[in-house]
């Protein structure tokens, strides 16, 4: 069990804005698919105020929003990124997975520790451009979670629920470097989905940190499963939906 919360096991293994009135850089990505598409479905690219985003609109009126940013190597357009928008838009809600400012300013490499709150800055202006009726869910992949999440205990106001996918505790190797000071001061249901075989945390430490969280929370933990989660290879965007639209999507939670 989790403290506020209900830990989720998988057993991977065995399982076989109107253009009109917004004045942005706006393109339509169509088939065949490209890096601008996930299955061939349309995705609507914008670029304003210093935001890059990929958006998913569902087909009916959504019921609230996510915006998710990359992990330290990756960019808008990696494998879990994609199977993540595509889920959570077959759910409902309108997705944007973001470039985080650092990956705009360079195509390659990781982000540096002095540019970590301008990345925040990134995600908190991402969260307004995108903000609507319903309720608003940040987060993001290693650690472009990590960022919402020190962004969300900073102004406990800027989001409804916070989805960390692969939560990097301490970097590989060193489980002395917890990165776990700020979650006591997060207030807002939190999601985490974890691989047990991830070397940023083991499934006891990952689990204790989240006890630190001031909120409702769900850990979904999949088998055999390492730091990029495999979404090619096991449900994993469909058991990350699942819990969103369990925990993060229920009024009473909120």
């Amino acid at each position: 069990m989790v403290s506020n919360g209900v830990s989720v096991m998988a057993q991977a293994c065995r399982l076989t804005s109107c253009e009109g009135q917004i004045p942005v850089l706006y393109r339509r990505a169509v088939p065949p698919p490209g890096p601008d598409t996930v299955s061939g479905m349309a995705v609507e690219t914008i670029e304003r105020d210093g935001v890059v985003a990929d958006v998913h609109t569902p087909t009916g009126p959504p019921r609230g929003v996510a915006v998710l940013a990359h992990g330290a190597g990756g960019n808008r357009h990696t494998a879990i990124m994609r199977a993540l928008a595509e889920e959570l838009t077959g759910r409902g809600l309108l997705v944007a997975r973001i470039d985080l400012p650092y990956r705009q300013r360079r195509p390659k490499g990781p982000p540096s520790p002095s540019t970590a709150a301008a990345d925040r800055d990134g995600i908190r202006t991402a969260c307004s451009l995108f903000r609507g009726d319903g309720p608003l869910i940040v987060g993001g992949h290693s650690y472009g979670g990590r960022q919402a999440s020190m962004l969300v205990a900073e102004e406990p106001g800027l989001a409804d629920g916070l989805l960390l996918t692969s939560y990097p505790l301490h970097p590989p190797g060193k489980p002395d470097r917890l990165r776990t000071d700020h979650l006591p001061q997060i207030r807002i249901p939190t999601v985490v989905v974890h691989g047990t075989s991830d070397p940023f945390a083991t499934s006891d430490e990952l689990t204790a940190a989240i006890e630190l969280i001031d909120a409702p929370t769900r850990l979904v933990e999949l088998e055999k499963t390492g730091h990029d989660l495999r979404p090619d290879r096991r449900p994993t965007a469909a058991l990350t939906a699942d819990a969103v639209e369990e925990l993060l999507l229920k009024e009473d939670s909120r």
